[in-house]
């Protein structure tokens, strides 16, 4: 299935159980419940930024974008950190307003099976995107699907726990789970700014770039290697050493082996290649 297939079903499901989540919620009374419900709201809104953001990511390079789309992807998954911190901070508002106006707790079995269904469907929806770990976005939403496994598990103990007189404790879950959507806001964010501000490759891809490099047969050495991210990609910057001997036509195919090869490594958009003759 492809990224934008998977987005579609990602705002099917995330629409569904944020209905039922928030009828169940208003049903029982449940201040974690509904925490929950709306924790899906921002399930709502991230699926539809990531499902542009893929859509315009999957574009080619054009005369306006010479170097392709990639930062679409890390631009909606920030939105979306950004969307998803402020309604934590508002429900931990409201999770500390319910420890002093406790409600009557309803447990009904339509309550429990929805919570019990979304931990299933999220579990699947998990286990699905996990290995997408070249998209941003959809690495975003495999951890959102994650963690919404852990809120709506605090959400049923608080309910239990509520309806078996311990009111205060559907209260702290609802106070868990804000500060749980607060967290998970932060560390996408920082991820995705990163993208944003060029980060720096990491240490194995800049290895492994080596590695290949030197093992090209006619590359004498390296004497300079830069690679930051643009977007979700990388691109790298390398000044291969060569003998001075040969021609200049022999020198510019070893630098366009040494393009292709880079430019084939996972997460690699472009590489740029300057001779050293040596």
């Amino acid at each position: 299935m492809n990224n934008e297939k998977i987005t579609v079903l990602g705002i099917i499901f995330n629409s569904i159980l944020f209905i039922l989540k928030l009828i169940a919620g208003i049903a029982s009374r449940s201040t974690a419940v509904i925490s929950d419900a709306f924790n899906s709201l921002t399930d709502i809104i991230s699926s539809i930024f990531i499902h542009i953001a893929v859509k315009i990511g999957n574009k080619k390079a054009d005369l306006d974008h010479p170097f392709g789309h990639d930062r679409a992807e890390p631009v909606a998954a920030f939105i979306s950190a950004v969307f998803a911190a402020v309604l934590g901070i508002e429900l931990i508002r409201n999770a500390i307003e319910s420890m002093y106006h406790q409600n009557d707790i309803k447990l009904g079995i339509f309550t429990v099976a929805v919570l019990v269904m979304t931990i299933l469907i999220k579990a699947w929806m998990w286990l699905s995107l996990k290995e997408k770990k070249d998209s941003p976005a959809l690495k975003a939403m495999s951890i959102d699907s994650r963690n919404d496994n852990f809120t709506s598990g605090v959400a049923l103990i608080g309910l239990i726990g509520a309806y078996l007189g311990m009111n205060y404790i559907d209260s702290i879950s609802a106070l868990i789970i804000s500060f749980f959507i607060l967290g998970t806001a932060y560390r996408i964010g920082i991820e995705n700014i990163d993208y944003l501000m060029g980060k720096s490759a990491s240490d194995e891809l800049m290895h492994k770039i080596r590695l290949m490099t030197l093992g090209i047969n006619g590359i004498k050495g390296i004497n300079d290697l830069r690679a930051h991210y643009v977007g979700n990609r990388v691109h790298v910057e390398i000044h291969v050493e060569v003998n001075k001997s040969i021609t200049t036509k022999k020198s510019h195919d070893l630098g366009k082996i040494v393009q292709r090869k880079i430019e084939s490594m996972p997460n690699v958009c472009r590489a740029f290649i300057h001779i050293d003759p040596v």
